[in-house]
């Protein structure tokens, strides 16, 4: 099957292309790497640098004909999208109207869209929230991702063009960048790596629902299946404080490191958990990566790249 993977050179997205690829499936990328790597593309798929705004999108449309279009670019910084609301719209609303115009031009049957359960919901009511929860998002990131949602389903319904929106908890493991609004994992850890002094931000009892990436590509795996359509969940189900994930790495990473607190960061959410039932009931899916495991994981990754920057002595 021709798969298209947007943001296949990011995080998350590489770990998918790697997964498909794996499977037997062509799987193209496009990726304009503003905070990919190339070298995380795997070999064997077919990569595009491209803005996904840019009009030369249509040129991979017609050359691939995609069946399943994985859309995982986007900006993806809550920061950035408070300080520019347009930008964050031009990228995220219209680049997202582009492609599934697009998948419908050239014949593409199924939408999977990585969208955020993370804001979406804003500060929650119900703990964990399930799909029905208040989506009363307080970012133009979090209104952007629930914009596209609502587009989904109008092409669903004029078009005919299936799709799944997974609203992601926040996720983390092997090459997770360290910048970012969901990069506490990789940041406390390549600080303590490097001997540096990590800050919490506030008094850190600020809690989040930590998924381990092998977990959302599973969950993508799940619902590329043509009977499997709608919102789900993509989470644990379990509240994790910042400042427990702190004392989990400075642990596994032996540092000496202190545990120093900053400002609070404004309009920052308390609590974010979600309900992910609906998707292990529609599927076989379950999380099954406990985040001792994954931290373990993501440790490990970190310091086999610290270890290959380090160039040997000369003699």
């Amino acid at each position: 099957m021709n798969i298209l993977v947007t943001g296949g050179a990011g995080f998350i997205g590489s770990h998918i292309v790697d997964q498909f690829v794996g499977e037997g499936h062509r799987v193209s990328v496009i990726d304009d790497l503003s905070t990919g790597k190339r070298k995380q593309v795997h070999r064997k798929a077919v990569f595009y640098k491209l803005n996904m705004c840019s009009p030369r999108v249509e040129e991979v449309f017609k050359k691939e004909r995609p069946l399943v279009i994985v859309h995982m670019a986007a900006q993806m910084d809550v920061r950035k999208s408070t300080d520019d609301p347009v930008f964050d719209a031009e990228v995220n609303i219209m680049g997202t109207l582009r492609f599934l115009g697009l998948a419908v031009r050239y014949g593409a049957r199924k939408i999977l869209f990585a969208s955020s359960g993370g804001t979406v919901y804003g500060e929650q009511e119900a703990f964990p929230a399930s799909e029905s929860h208040p989506t009363r998002p307080l970012s133009p990131y979090g209104i952007s991702k629930l914009t596209c949602e609502y587009y989904l389903e109008y092409y669903r319904r004029v078009a005919g063009l299936k799709y799944a929106a997974l609203r992601l908890a926040n996720v983390y493991g092997p090459r997770q960048n360290s910048g970012g609004e969901a990069g506490v994992v990789a940041m406390f850890t390549q600080q303590m790596l490097a001997g540096e002094q990590p800050r919490i931000n506030g008094n850190g009892f600020q809690t989040r629902d930590y998924i381990y990436v092998g977990d959302v590509v599973e969950a993508v795996r799940a619902v590329i299946v043509p009977s499997v359509e709608g919102i789900f969940n993509v989470g644990t189900g379990i509240e994790t404080t910042v400042n427990e994930i702190f004392i989990r790495l400075k642990e596994l990473t032996n540092s000496e490191c202190r545990e120093i607190h900053g400002p609070a960061k404004k309009g920052e959410q308390t609590r974010s958990v979600l309900d992910a039932s609906k998707l292990e009931k529609e599927t076989a899916w379950t999380h099954t990566v406990s985040l001792s495991e994954g931290l373990e994981e993501t440790v490990k990754f970190f310091q086999q790249q610290k270890r290959r920057l380090v160039k040997p002595a000369l003699h």
